[in-house]
């Protein structure tokens, strides 16, 4: 019996189909694992604690922290103000990605305000202001600070371009734990001054203006 003998040409052309279908099929299986990573789905919130429509979440960021108060006098008597967070983000896979913390706002309409801020590890960073708190308890847990919805008061990219957080529109705190200012410590005038961090967690999710080509419609 005697064997045929293939031209190389021809077995190149009977590989190549097979080849650019398989390299295909990586490619959407990629993209498709891509896309669901970047989904980001925020959980339930309380009413007035929803972000308006035309924003899309785009980044989630578990923190963990402190809330940090100093005691001041407070009409008659004294009180526990907060004077800044000091938290890490970290994001799905443990990794550092956001620090938070207070900071002036650059933006010449507010005027250098003192504002909650957070930089992206590209250093871009997002300033904001409060619109409104829920401590509903069908959400939030006891002995822990409230829900937030903030909205963005200032931006500014990196200064070597870094621009993740710099479309942010609104930011919601939410899934809180711990946090709350002291009851005890802060009752004389011995004790202003006096500075306490009360450990906290929570999830952060970043807003930004929606597109057609996001699925959300033509805003």
């Amino acid at each position: 019996m005697r064997n045929r003998k293939i031209p190389k040409n021809q077995t190149t052309r009977h590989l190549l189909p097979i080849a650019c279908a398989a390299l295909a099929l990586s490619f959407a299986a990629s993209l498709a694992q891509a896309g669901h990573r970047e989904q980001v789905t925020p959980p339930p919130v309380p009413t007035d604690l929803r972000v308006e429509s035309g924003n899309k979440a785009f980044l989630k960021g578990h923190a963990t922290g402190t809330q940090n108060y100093i005691c001041l006098p407070d009409g008659t008597g004294f009180k526990f103000v907060l004077f800044t967070p000091q938290a890490t983000l970290f994001d799905e896979d443990g990794k550092q990605i956001i620090t938070h913390f207070f900071s002036p706002n650059p933006d010449p309409d507010d005027a250098g305000t003192i504002r909650a801020a957070w930089q992206y590890r590209d250093t871009s960073t997002v300033w904001a202001g409060l619109v409104q708190p829920s401590s509903d308890p069908e959400f939030v847990e006891p002995n822990a600070v409230p829900w937030l919805l903030l909205e963005r008061k200032g931006s500014q990219d990196g200064p070597t371009g870094g621009d993740k957080l710099t479309d942010t529109t609104f930011i919601q705190r939410v899934n809180t734990s711990g946090g709350v200012a002291p009851e005890t410590g802060c009752e004389s005038e011995a004790d202003v001054g006096r500075k306490e961090f009360v450990p906290y967690s929570a999830d952060y999710f970043f807003y930004k203006k929606a597109h057609k080509y996001d699925g959300y419609g033509d805003y």
